[in-house]
């Protein structure tokens, strides 16, 4: 399918006299204007400034000239063409437009010169016909929408042009602001001026006080945004394969804080790390949360904070070790039917969570105290582990703990 700037416009039928003086007019009114096309493009330019000063905040005023004057000679040339009945080329619209999009000057602008730019040559055009043929006035004005329709057809194609250039840019500059964002996550922070750079495209502070949170949703939900502001932190988002990560920037905030902003959002499981200071320790940080979010359970709704879980959390970055000491205590239980396994182990878990209270974890249970002693008994039988010796107990929680955790240990950072 044909660009706009290389769109054939039809040939204009002859249809007798009447349709010939117009284009008579427009073949020998071009070659008056073409001399003329400097002192257009001087007037062009101030007409131009004098509306839109802060257009040579964005284009060079020398550039600015320049490609005033070549989109007069092309606009002229049209109208030639239009009366001659060829194809039109608008790839000098295209070109300018792919140009001012890249220099950041604002559409409107860019539009509201051609805009101007139509008058100008609508005026000139009146006064080269006025002194050649003053009688051929009325012959003009039958030309005017043949005229006013090829100036329109610049706009179109400079705007189009403008729109694709500046859809390429916001891509590119996306890809790119997420190629950064990867490369921290990944720990290559402290790698030349990676850093630095991050920080200019994400408009982060280099050395400033951020925490990592890495979410895992029950579902996916391509639609969902999560919000740039939480709490008073400023989060910059990253979708990975079956998580979220965001980075938080906490300012003088504290990480609790942004724990609790988070869980309206947190429809899962979630971790979120420790205080990184500067960009450089999102990669640990990144680690550390994912760390925080291998001590959840597969489905429950939780928001876990490395610092209040570090045994969980020890457990989860040694998955290894954590289920070879799994088997060395709990494994006795594996000879048990699944069911009253799973009631040893929540009786354990629940009064861990009780401190130690057999009363507390009845009510909890729905069972009479003497049931969780007897229980607890039983468990200690079987595992040999005595609740009342301290590194026993410790290794039993860290156990119960490998044994709640099946998700994959993440990578630590390079």
């Amino acid at each position: 399918m044909p660009s706009a700037a290389s769109a054939a416009v039809p040939p204009v039928p002859a249809r007798g006299p009447s349709r010939d003086a117009p284009a008579r007019l427009a073949r020998s009114a071009s070659g008056r204007l073409t001399s003329q096309v400097p002192e257009l493009a001087d007037r062009l330019v101030a007409d131009v400034l004098a509306e839109d000063p802060s257009y040579v905040e964005f284009v060079p005023r020398d550039e600015f000239w320049e490609s005033v004057r070549d989109s007069l000679e092309a606009g002229i040339e049209q109208m030639a063409q239009r009366a001659r009945g060829e194809r039109l080329d608008l790839s000098v619209a295209a070109r300018i437009g792919r140009r001012r999009a890249e220099q950041g000057l604002p559409l409107e602008s860019l539009l509201r010169c051609y805009r101007i730019g139509g008058r100008v040559v609508w005026e000139a055009l009146i006064d080269v016909v006025s002194e050649d043929d003053p009688d051929a006035l009325a012959v003009l004005l039958r030309y005017a929408s043949t005229v006013w329709h090829t100036i329109e057809l610049q706009s179109t194609v400079v705007a189009d042009s403008y729109r694709r250039t500046e859809s390429e840019l916001l891509r590119r500059n996306a890809e790119r602001v997420r190629a950064l964002l990867d490369a921290l996550l990944e720990g290559r922070g402290a790698d030349g001026g990676l850093a630095n750079a991050a920080a200019a495209a994400l408009d982060l502070p280099e050395h400033g006080r951020y925490a990592v949170a890495v979410l895992r949703p029950p579902r996916r939900d391509p639609g969902l945004e999560r919000p740039e502001r939480i709490g008073g932190a400023r989060f910059v988002w990253r979708m990975r394969t079956d998580t979220e990560v965001g980075v938080a920037s906490l300012g003088d905030l504290d990480v609790a804080g942004v724990v609790e902003a988070l869980r309206p959002y947190v429809a899962g499981e979630a971790g979120v790390s420790t205080v990184a200071e500067g960009l450089a320790g999102l990669g640990r940080a990144r680690w550390l949360a994912e760390v925080a979010l291998g001590t959840c359970r597969p489905g429950e709704r939780r928001i876990v904070r490395l610092d209040d879980h570090l045994p969980a959390a020890l457990v989860a970055a040694q998955p290894e070790l954590a289920a070879l000491l799994s088997a060395q205590v709990l494994g006795p239980l594996g000879g048990l039917d699944p069911g009253d396994r799973e009631v040893l182990l929540d009786t354990l878990a629940t009064w861990f969570d009780c401190e130690g209270s057999a009363t507390r974890t009845a009510g909890l249970l729905y069972c009479h105290r003497n049931t969780v002693f007897n229980r607890l008994r039983r468990l200690e039988q079987l595992t040999s582990r005595s609740l009342h010796r301290p590194r026993d107990v410790v290794e039993l929680a860290l156990a119960l703990d490998a044994t709640h955790q099946s998700a994959p240990a993440p990578a630590a950072p390079r």
